[in-house]
C-alpha cells in the first residue's frame, strides 16, 4: 500500500498536514473526507518526504531529528501493544499514527506497508539503518524466530534506556567545564587583543625597564593583536590536520591506543567500552542470538579501534573453540575482574548473568568517575581561570607600583 503526504483543511478551517496509507489518491481523499478534512495537495511520500513544494520551507522538519529517545519510546510502545495480543500491523498503524515526527511517521509507515506485504519485522527495520541499528535489526530478528518478540523489544528498551542515561552522565559533566574553558578563552583573547595594548603605551612613554613577566606578557599581547590573522587560521589548521589524521586508519589506531593509557580518562573510558560491551553482549545473548554473530554486533559498538581488535580475535579463537575469557584476558585490555566473572558464568551456564553484572558493576564505577571527575574539574578550571587573570593583573600593576616608587 503505498505511502502518501497530504495537506488540507479541517472542519474548523485550520490547516493540517499528514502521512497516511492508501491504495490511490482518490481513496486518501476519500477516507479524508469521512473524517472531515478537506484535502488540498496529496503526493507519494517518499518523492515528497524531503522536496520542498511550492516555495514553501518547512523549518519545523528542518530541526526534527529521530533520536534514541524516540526511538527508545518507540520500542516501549511496540513491546506493550505486541504484548497485548494486537497484531504487528495493527500495532505499527497505531504507532504511524500518533508520531508527532513526520520523518518517524513516514519511517513507521514504510515498515507497516512491508510488514502487510509478507515481510519480517526485522528485514522491514533493516532497510532504515539510520534509525534501526544492525544491533536493534539482529536482535528483533531473533525474537521473532523464537517467538518472543514483546520479551526482546523490552529488553531493547532497557537498553536504549541505559544509553540514554550514560550518555546524559557524561554530557552533563562536561557541559560546566566546556563553558568555563569557552568563556576563559573568549576573555583572555579580548584582554591580549583590545586591553593590554591600550596599557602598553602607558608603559612605552616612561621608558622605564619593564619586569620579566610585564614584558612576556606584552610579546604575547603584541602577537595576538597584529597577527592575529595568522594565529587563528593556524589553530584551525592544526585542529584540522589533527581531525585528518585521525580519521586514518593508521592515526585512529595510534589514538584509540593513547585514549585508553592517559591517566584518569583512559580508564573512565575503558570502563564506558566494557559496560557496553557486557551489558550488549548479555541482552544479545539473553535474546537468543548465536555468541558469534553477537560479537560481530558487539565490536561495532565499543568506539575504540583497539578494543575491537581485541574482540575481532577473541571472534577467531572462540571459532576455534576456545572460551571467551581466555582471549580477552590475553588481551590485557579486560580486567581480571571481568574476564574471572565472564569464565565463572561460562562454567555456571550463566554468562548472559555475568554479563548483566559485569555492566551493572561498571556502570555503577563510571557514575562514581563521573561524579568525581565532576567535583575536581569545577573548582580546578576557577582555579585556572582565576590564575590566568591574577597572573595578568600582576603583570600590569608590577610595572605602576615601580613607576609610584620611582615618582615618590
Amino acid at each position: 500500500m503505498p505511502v502518501y503526504e497530504y495537506k488540507g483543511l479541517d472542519a474548523a478551517g485550520k490547516s493540517v498536514k499528514g502521512i497516511h496509507n492508501a491504495d490511490t489518491k482518490g481513496a486518501l481523499r476519500q477516507h479524508l473526507q469521512g473524517k472531515g478534512i478537506y484535502v488540498t495537495d496529496v503526493w507519494e511520500g517518499k518523492a515528497g518526504a524531503g522536496e520542498k513544494r511550492d516555495g514553501d520551507v518547512d523549518f519545523k522538519k528542518m530541526f526534527e531529528r529521530v533520536g534514541i529517545r524516540d526511538i527508545s519510546i518507540l520500542t516501549r510502545q511496540l513491546a506493550t501493544l505486541t504484548r497485548a495480543g494486537i497484531p504487528l500491523v495493527e500495532s505499527l498503524n497505531a504507532l504511524s499514527d500518533q508520531a508527532d515526527k513526520e520523518e518517524l511517521k513516514r519511517v513507521l509507515s514504510e515498515v507497516r506497508q512491508k510488514v502487510n506485504e509478507g515481510s519480517s519485522l526485522a528485514k522491514a527495520l533493516a532497510d532504515h539503518p539510520k534509525y534501526f541499528n544492525n544491533l536493534y535489526v539482529n536482535m528483533v530478528r531473533a525474537g521473532e524466530s523464537s517467538g518472543n518478540l514483546d520479551v526482546v523489544l523490552e529488553r531493547l528498551t532497557e537498553f536504549l534506556e541505559a544509553q540514554l542515561e550514560l550518555r546524559g552522565k557524561i554530557i552533563g559533566a562536561m557541559v560546566y567545564p566546556i563553558i568555563m574553558s569557552v568563556v576563559g578563552v573568549a576573555i583572555m583573547s579580548l584582554l591580549f587583543i583590545f586591553v593590554i595594548p591600550k596599557i602598553t603605551r602607558i608603559f612605552e612613554d616612561q621608558g622605564a625597564a619593564l619586569p620579566w613577566i610585564t614584558q612576556r606578557l606584552l610579546d604575547v599581547s603584541y602577537l595576538f593583536s597584529n597577527f592575529w590573522f595568522i594565529i587563528f587560521p593556524l589553530m584551525g589548521a592544526a585542529v584540522y590536520g589533527f581531525m585528518h589524521w585521525k580519521g586514518t586508519k593508521d592515526g585512529r589506531e595510534k589514538w584509540d591506543r593513547f585514549v585508553l593509557k592517559v591517566p584518569i580518562f583512559g580508564p573512565l573510558v575503558r570502563m564506558i567500552a566494557i559496560a557496553r560491551f557486557a551489558r550488549t553482549l548479555g541482552t544479545l545473548l539473553s535474546s537468543g542470538v548465536p555468541l558469534l554473530t553477537a560479537l560481530d554486533i558487539v565490536k561495532n559498538i565499543l568506539g575504540n579501534t583497539r578494543l575491537i581488535e581485541v574482540i575481532e580475535d577473541a571472534r577467531v579463537n572462540i571459532r576455534e573453540g576456545e572460551s571467551i575469557a581466555q582471549p580477552l584476558k590475553r588481551s590485557g585490555e579486560f580486567p581480571p575482574l571481568v574476564t574471572h566473572m565472564i569464565a565463572v558464568g561460562e562454567r555456571s551456564g550463566q554468562l548472559e548473568e555475568m554479563l548483566d553484572n559485569v555492566a551493572i558493576a561498571y556502570n555503577q564505577q563510571v557514575d562514581m568517575r563521573v561524579q568525581a571527575l565532576t567535583t575536581i574539574l569545577e573548582p580546578l578550571m576557577i582555579v585556572l581561570m582565576g590564575g590566568g587573570v591574577a597572573s595578568i593583573v600582576f603583570a600590569v600593576m608590577l610595572p605602576i607600583l615601580q613607576l609610584n616608587q620611582n615618582i615618590g
